[in-house]
């Protein structure tokens, strides 16, 4: 007995084209043609080609078909393995990821945290709710905890009055709040001394950092809370040298962008309103 390839893919459960990208990947050897060209298929490529797609049910990718073998034992067992980690990594992040889908259905959180902060977004504005999603990318897994403890540490009422702060706020609204929010920041630069030395947690370079963090702020904030940023850095950064032995110099993206960098997102803003 033997088929014609729409015929033994049939049989198999697949399609013309699959039998002919197997050929052409060399997991299935070409059969024998008739006289006028047509290809003769026999029992053995049906029972290849059921060895493929059980193997591709299992999640084995083709480009490990051949390593895995379609033979019980030797270095099979190894290659399956390997496959199965992995197989239990997708189903972790697919579970996270169903988690994180009903909570969003169930309106206690949104896509606009990152992983992990789905518990503190009712204490992120909109901005900083993207600021976060940003230092996701720049700052490792370890240093994000750490930002996530800060989000919990800082009181409500201070940060509702800098959320809401207009551009045209006078000076002295401004010196206030950045007064409020300085012991905070310098509690913060005590309790996680990186974030004056933060190279060892970055994900991308420094200057990468910096630039997108400043390109980050100038958008989502307005030229007063630019201005109350950058005073509070330096306030802090004052109030930590009188507490304790002066530090060494931050790295350029210290403090998760620090007072020179918030300076100079500032000093933009002011140029570009003007």
């Amino acid at each position: 007995m033997a088929w014609s390839t729409s015929e033994l893919a049939d049989l198999a459960g697949t399609t013309v084209n699959s039998v002919r990208h197997y050929h052409r990947t060399g997991l299935l050897d070409e059969p024998e043609r008739l006289s006028n060209g047509y290809k003769q298929y026999s029992a053995r490529h049906l029972v290849r080609l059921l060895q493929i797609r059980r193997l591709r049910e299992l999640g084995v990718p083709l480009a490990q078909i051949e390593a895995v073998g379609f033979e019980s034992g030797g270095n099979s067992g190894q290659a399956l393995l390997a496959i199965d980690a992995d197989l239990a990594a997708s189903i972790e992040r697919l579970q996270r990821a169903r988690a994180e889908i009903r909570a969003i259905l169930e309106g206690t959180t949104g896509i606009d945290v990152p992983p992990g902060f789905e518990d503190v977004a009712g204490k992120l504005s909109g901005p900083n709710r993207s600021l976060m999603l940003v230092y996701s990318q720049l700052y490792d897994e370890s240093a994000m905890s750490d930002v996530k403890r800060m989000v919990q540490d800082e009181p409500d009422d201070l940060n509702d009055e800098f959320d809401t702060l207009p551009p045209n706020a006078d000076e002295a609204t401004r010196e206030r709040i950045a007064v409020a929010m300085a012991p905070q920041l310098a509690q913060h630069i005590a309790d996680y001394p990186w974030l004056m030395q933060p190279a060892e947690h970055l994900s991308k370079g420094m200057r990468v950092t910096q630039e997108t963090f400043i390109a980050t702020v100038r958008e989502l904030y307005n030229e007063a809370q630019l201005h109350v940023l950058a005073r509070a850095s330096i306030l802090a950064t004052e109030k930590r040298a009188a507490d304790a032995e002066p530090a060494s110099a931050p790295d350029d993206a210290g403090a998760l962008g620090d007072a020179s960098a918030l300076g100079d997102a500032n000093h933009e803003g002011e140029h570009h309103d003007r």
